[in-house]
């Protein structure tokens, strides 16, 4: 059970693991044990999401997707397979989290008086500076 937050929680069923060699470092380690690991997540289908974090969760990760609408997440960061997949949940689980936290709505505000003065102020000095470099009339 991935637990994103005290609200949401991912049971261990909606992911599918797979496993490859890993490049890098590790000697011969490196061409014998498939430490690599490939996580697979169909987030639009999954019934463990609150449909508001799985909207925000979509749109975050859809250039990650692929065409079926699968979320892949690769982890190749230690030797350790174990580690591995603890990592892959843990991308996964910042994912969904950012995804959990309702974006906040604008509110428009109005330029301060002396914000406006001070514009007025640098326009002005602005346009003496250009009246400056202009050439003379021939009178």
């Amino acid at each position: 059970m991935l637990l994103i937050n005290e609200r949401i929680a991912i049971p261990d069923e909606e992911f599918s693991f797979d496993y490859a060699r890993a490049s890098g470092p590790g000697g011969q380690n490196v061409n014998k044990v498939a430490s690599k690991v490939i996580l697979r997540w169909h987030p639009g289908n999954s019934p463990s999401l609150p449909p508001a974090v799985k909207d925000r969760l979509l749109r975050a990760v859809a250039s990650k997707l692929t065409t079926e609408g699968e979320l892949i997440v690769t982890s190749q960061l230690t030797r350790d397979q174990g580690r591995n997949v603890d990592d892959c949940l843990e991308k996964v689980r910042r994912l969904v989290l950012a995804a959990s936290v309702p974006p906040k709505t604008r509110r428009p505000t109005k330029p301060t008086k002396a914000s406006r003065e001070r514009r007025l102020e640098s326009k002005g000095k602005r346009s003496e500076t250009k009246k400056l470099r202009r050439k003379l009339d021939g009178d």
